[in-house]
């Protein structure tokens, strides 16, 4: 799970593949699924892929109007249950509805986020990027655990970024109480931790025989941005100045039939077998950042998000930070 394990496997796929693509010969028939922020976004797309090969899927909501709405066109075994991941209280209830409803949870996708928010504390204090993109997901997971460990083969998928590259975990200052509030940073912060929850959570799963993995899912406009201005995406290069996409993003984002793919790859590849905790983008495992390549903004993994010693690390602060909740 170190960053000598970051070794692509040639899938067959590639950047623009569709989720479609992905499961087009999986059967999922009599498997579950749960996806945060499934109703919206490249989680919709993944609900929609999963249901189409017969998974039954449940989506916790902090919207039902709203995931009522975006659900209502998709076919198949779907159903909603309330949660907010800000909200810890509303997360230990979701997990123990599941824990008395479900006999299996074969997938466990870790799709929902915010990103590069206004400053803001969610839970006891905590920073809300960190607090809601990674404690709100460990506090679930940590749940669901019962579930995981006793269905054969469950795979969990943290939905990462290549925002990773901004910073390691911050671990001085993790929520920003002395250093001032840096939004991009926070938002790397939290990437970091959800590749390094995937690394560590692989290890809790292996004597049941589970896997958990994190994944890039590429550039892609959906409600993610709804915090950004105009003019901030229009300097990043993401639009132009008449606010339509910039050849850069038209070349390089995705849709979100093709955001969605490599989190449906890492759901049910079997070239996954046997390589938990790795990272991955594009529909296969993501290689090495190298450092002197052009491209080193925005395609491979940096070593600090593959550490073993930091998964270790940050998973014993996470559970200090759940139990003083």
């Amino acid at each position: 799970m170190a960053i000598e394990d970051q070794v692509p496997t040639h899938s067959g796929f590639h950047a623009k593949s569709t989720g479609d693509e992905i499961v087009a010969d999986i059967d999922l028939t009599g498997k579950t699924a749960i996806v945060t922020g499934g109703y919206s976004g490249i989680g919709l797309e993944t609900v929609r892929c999963l249901a189409k090969r017969g998974a039954s899927v449940i989506v916790p909501v902090r919207s039902p109007d709203k995931a009522k709405e975006n659900l209502a066109d998709i076919e198949g075994n779907i159903s909603t249950a309330p949660m907010d991941l800000a909200d810890l209280k509303s997360v230990q209830e979701f997990g123990q509805s599941m824990g008395s409803s479900l006999n299996q949870l074969d997938l466990l996708i870790n799709n929902a986020g915010i990103m590069a928010c206004p400053e803001a504390r969610v839970g006891p204090g905590w920073e809300s990027q960190f607090g809601v993109n990674h404690m709100g997901h460990f506090a679930l997971t940590k749940a669901l655990m019962p579930l995981l460990t006793k269905t054969a083969g469950a795979r969990v998928v943290a939905l990462s970024s290549t925002a990773h590259k901004i910073t390691d975990i911050l671990w001085d200052d993790i929520q920003f109480e002395t250093a001032e509030y840096d939004k991009w940073k926070a938002y790397g912060q939290a990437k970091t931790a959800n590749a390094l929850f995937a690394n560590g959570l692989s290890r809790r799963l292996k004597d049941a025989g589970g896997l958990a993995f994190s994944v890039h899912p590429g550039g892609i406009f959906t409600p993610l941005q709804r915090h950004l201005p105009q003019e901030e995406m229009i300097a990043m290069g993401w639009l132009e100045e008449n606010g339509e996409p910039s050849e850069m993003a038209k070349q390089g984002f995705k849709t979100p039939e093709q955001g969605a793919s490599t989190t449906l790859w890492a759901a049910t590849s079997a070239k996954l077998d046997g390589k938990p905790g790795v990272y991955c983008e594009n529909c296969d495992i993501a290689a090495q950042t190298e450092e002197d390549s052009p491209t080193a903004r925005f395609s491979g993994v940096n070593a600090h998000a593959c550490s073993d010693d930091s998964a270790e690390r940050l998973w014993k602060i996470s559970e200090d930070l759940l139990d003083s909740a």
